[in-house]
């Protein structure tokens, strides 16, 4: 095992767990997920059978990663933030065939207490705000706040905040590191 588990931790036979991850306080990995190296989920953590978890991944205090989650490298996931699986439960409606996939991508944050509910993608290196309940695709790039979230602005794969507009053309420097971002036709690229 090139992976630490805490000795609260469950980690049911068959999940695929990559090396240096680490798995704290009364985390269940079910036996179907598939995580990748250097990981960390926090205390209280759940991730489902049908869920795959790419490399750098930091899950916070009190997450439930459900079933038909992807979520690839360097994904942030703040304390207890929320996905979903079932757009309309009801409890007494089965519904375990009706699960919609959620994608997160590469570099995306995705805030403390927030709900990302299910069938939509986030696009890399978004940025969800605090408490924002996200119920449509995300922009790569995008700030997004509020219930439900609207988007306020761009973030560099940094995490800074962008001087451009919402819409139309730009350009700009990350504040922190220099690096040219590009809005062109409603999208944000990192130049070079």
């Amino acid at each position: 095992m090139n992976y630490q588990v805490h000795e609260t931790a469950i980690v049911d036979e068959g999940a695929q767990i990559g090396a240096d991850t680490r798995i704290w306080h009364w985390v269940h990995v079910s036996g179907g997920a598939r995580i990748g190296e250097k990981c960390s989920f926090g205390q209280n953590v759940f991730v489902g059978n049908r869920v795959v978890i790419g490399d750098n991944v930091k899950v916070q205090n009190n997450v439930s990663v459900y079933d038909d989650v992807t979520l690839e490298d360097d994904v942030f996931c703040g304390p207890s933030m929320v996905f979903t699986n079932v757009y309309n439960p009801r409890s007494a409606v089965p519904r375990k065939d009706e699960y919609r996939p959620t994608l997160v991508k590469q570099g995306a944050t995705l805030g403390a207490n927030c709900t990302i509910v299910c069938g939509v993608t986030v696009g890399h290196h978004a940025f969800i705000g605090a408490g924002a309940v996200i119920n449509r695709d995300v922009p790569d790039y995008a700030l997004m706040v509020g219930v439900p979230a609207k988007q306020i602005g761009w973030m560099s794969e940094h995490g800074e905040r962008l001087d451009l507009p919402l819409e139309g053309e730009g350009q700009t420097t990350c504040p922190h590191t220099g690096d040219i971002y590009r809005l062109s036709h409603g999208m944000v690229s990192k130049e070079g």
